[in-house]
């Protein structure tokens, strides 16, 4: 083989999309997870965008077990990290044989670690490979990432699951479609969208730039949409699929902004501006380390347990000094501490835990608390994310959520809310267009067979 075509074999996709008809659809699963494996079975590769707490796991590990029973080979489960004991516990709730290893050893039908630890296997040893969590994938360093998309590429069974599709943008759909196998990233912006340049500069400096967002072309919506719901399903209640919601509604989320003012003037002025730009949003961050903290140690004080998330180290390192009995989770923690730190807050070991959303906030599962405060950030998925962490379904209390933030902070806010209205947007397009897939399914299936002429 030559070079030129060993780098085309590396670049190959596993070609075929079928999937096989279930061989078993476990009883404990709701109408609805029914129908979303019974989809991801027969579809082979297929992306399971399920809002928090509506059995993802349940349903992952029913998908694993039929894989295994259908290839003969075991799954590999990759989670984020410390939720590998809970997707254990759930197999064993549910009676599948899995077994959580971090050395790279397989001893059960179904094997769990997580993404951390994936350097240990071996992609031929699987018949399939399930991503938890799969909106994580990209939060991940280039090695980590690469790994996961390397490990995935020839697998004919695929499946992502994970509550946020595309948090910020229809884009980032590509990111799913690409890891399984329907259509390379760019190809499908090239496709389905078109760029509007937009110029951008920095205030106070000699220099500017531009900017590209991608848009849908007008023609290509229904298109475009169509093309998702081929090989995803997406779900935030159950009746989005017909069912009745029952258990599945959520207590009331309650947000409370809390305004910080500096206590300092920015060096140079006479009076604090408003924050315009990142550069001016990040030093003003800076600047108000202490005051913020401070709230966010009286808030959490009146609570019996709760989270403080944060972004800056200086931020994690103060809060954890501040708040009494509070344990700290940070980037410097081996994965091993960081995952029992998340465990023991978890079971309920810990009373408070400050930590930031791309170390925590994805697949754990902290009903047992109510109360967060929040710095927050132009990322919607990580907040989203973190406060899905408490209000989920299966939480009793009404989930408080304190979000500290500054005057200049005013634009973090109102982007947040515009893609919030963005993903809430996506979400009913995916389940208008999943209907309507389904009702053509329905249809076909309910038509009389029509003779021709000839056979009469």
């Amino acid at each position: 083989m030559s070079r030129y075509e060993e780098f085309l074999s590396k670049k190959a996709q596993l070609v075929g999309n079928g999937g096989f008809e279930p061989l078993f659809i476990p009883d404990h699963l709701f109408n609805f997870q029914k129908v979303l494996l019974d989809f991801a079975l027969r579809r082979g590769r297929s992306a399971m965008f399920a809002d928090c707490g509506l059995g993802k796991t349940a349903m992952e590990l029913a998908w694993a077990d039929n894989v295994y029973r259908h290839t003969g080979k075991p799954v590999l489960v990759l989670t984020p990290l410390a939720v590998g004991f809970q997707m254990i516990d759930e197999a064993h709730k549910f009676g599948h044989d899995a077994h959580l290893s971090r050395d790279g050893t397989i001893q059960a039908p179904i094997v769990v670690t997580n993404y951390e630890q994936l350097e240990k296997f071996t992609w031929s040893d699987f018949g399939g490979v399930v991503c938890d969590e799969s909106s994580a994938i990209k939060s991940f360093e280039g090695v980590t990432r690469g790994r996961v998309t390397e490990f995935m590429r020839l697998h004919r069974y695929r499946l992502l699951a994970t509550a946020t599709a595309a948090p910020n943008d229809y884009v980032e759909l590509g990111t799913s479609a690409e890891a399984l196998g329907e259509m390379g990233h760019m190809d499908m912006l090239s496709r389905f969208f078109t760029n509007d340049a937009k110029s951008v500069s920095s205030r106070g400096r000699g220099f500017g730039g531009s900017q590209v967002e991608w848009r849908l072309k007008g023609h290509a919506q229904l298109p475009f949409w169509r093309w998702v719901v081929s090989w995803a399903r997406a779900v935030r209640k159950p009746s989005d699929l017909g069912f009745e919601d029952g258990g599945f509604i959520l207590p009331p989320l309650e947000e409370t902004i809390h305004l910080v003012h500096p206590s300092r003037a920015k060096e140079g002025t006479l009076f604090d501006l408003p924050a315009v730009g990142l550069q001016e949003e990040r030093e003003e961050s800076r600047r108000t380390i202490v005051e913020r903290c401070e709230m966010a140690t009286e808030i959490l004080s009146r609570s019996e347990n709760g989270v403080a998330w944060c972004h800056l180290n200086d931020e994690s390192k103060l809060l954890s000094q501040m708040i009494p009995g509070a344990v700290e989770v940070s980037g410097s923690d081996s994965d091993s501490s960081k995952e029992e730190k998340l465990a023991a807050f978890s079971r309920g070991d810990i009373k408070f835990l400050v930590t930031k959303p791309k170390i925590g906030a994805w697949g754990l599962n902290w009903q047992h608390s109510h109360t967060m405060t929040y710095f927050p950030s132009h990322s919607y998925e990580q907040m989203y994310q973190a406060i899905r962490r408490m209000w989920r379904f299966g939480q009793v209390n009404q989930v408080e959520v304190h979000l500290i933030t500054t005057p200049g902070g005013e634009n973090v806010l109102r982007n947040l809310q515009r893609k919030s209205e963005q993903a809430d947007q996506m979400f009913q397009q995916l389940v208008a267009e999943m209907n309507n897939a389904l009702s053509v399914r329905r249809a076909d299936f309910e038509k009389e067979m029509e003779l021709p002429s000839w056979l009469r």
